[in-house]
């Protein structure tokens, strides 16, 4: 059973598409941070995937980055699709999905881009391998993601509360990492960075969190309205980490980059490494076999 529910995910980022633009300074600083990871790509792409696009600031920054390319935009939430502006003389395509799941062909993409989405992915082997999929062999994958570090002092506050999950619980480097060469790619480079933004209270903090669609996520949390009561032990707890007049809130935030290996090239699934080749090449093989000796 996965520890997210897919469906409070699709809702809350519907719920916040009007409001997550101005409340995304973090989001739009890591954005501008992954982008500066192409550099690392020298291919001329034909198609870009931008997965988790929100509401499209991504897309648009890629479009006019990579001016030769196709871009697509895909989100699991329809409002923020609905948010996006596709534009005119190379309009964007808009594509509501799921990443775990993405509708396009085998090897059909140059570049897969996704800014702080796949933290709400529990099967990251199973995600990569679904990039890989779509990767074209040498195609580029740069992705950021947040850390279990990410809202430790919420967690923590929340924990004075009651014993329910109130933060989500997100994979550390090591897992991301593994994961990437579970899968397949090659030279994969991860790095990871602490952001500390300052709240007069924590209660603001939880509004911004709401207005991002960042909330609670956990298939086991408490699904009834959270006690007066419970609340404010979880503010007092809080109180516990006012630094200089006010509260802290930590991001954790992993930032990676890899490439899709050459065809052929096997990836691990389910503890065995399973080998993939083109039909050309599978052809040429039966050829051989049928010409050579005996």
């Amino acid at each position: 059973m996965s520890p997210f529910d897919i469906r409070q995910i699709r809702r809350a980022f519907g719920r916040a598409a009007k409001t997550y633009t101005r409340n995304a300074a973090l989001q739009r600083d890591i954005e501008a941070r992954l982008l500066e990871r192409l550099e690392y790509y020298s291919g001329k792409p034909a198609r870009v995937l931008d997965v988790g696009c929100g509401p499209g600031h991504g897309s648009t920054a890629l479009r006019k980055r990579l001016r030769s390319a196709q871009v697509i935009a895909l989100d699991i939430a329809l409002p923020m699709l609905q948010r996006v502006r596709p534009g005119w003389r190379r309009p964007l395509s808009r594509v509501c999905a799921d990443a775990r799941a993405l509708p396009l062909p085998d090897a059909s993409v140059d570049v897969l881009f996704s800014n702080l989405c796949i933290q709400w992915i529990d099967d990251l082997p199973g995600l990569f391998a679904e990039f890989r999929r779509v990767l074209r062999p040498g195609g580029y994958l740069a992705f950021s993601t947040f850390g279990p570090d990410t809202l430790h002092e919420l967690r923590c506050a929340w924990a004075a509360a009651d014993s329910a999950p109130h933060v989500s619980a997100f994979a550390h480097i090591g897992m991301v990492g593994d994961a990437l060469i579970a899968a397949g790619f090659r030279d994969p480079v991860l790095d990871t960075e602490h952001f500390v933004q300052r709240h007069a209270v924590a209660a603001d903090l939880m509004r911004e969190l709401k207005a991002l669609g960042a909330t609670n996520a956990d298939a086991q949390r408490a699904r009834g309205l959270t006690g007066k009561a419970r609340f404010r032990r979880a503010l007092d707890a809080y109180e516990g980490f006012r630094r200089d007049g006010k509260l802290p809130a930590t991001y954790e935030v992993i930032c990676a980059h890899a490439f899709a290996p050459d065809a052929g090239q096997p990836r691990r699934e389910a503890g065995a490494e399973i080998a993939t080749f083109s039909v050309d090449a599978l052809r040429g093989s039966r050829r051989q076999s049928a010409n050579g000796p005996g």
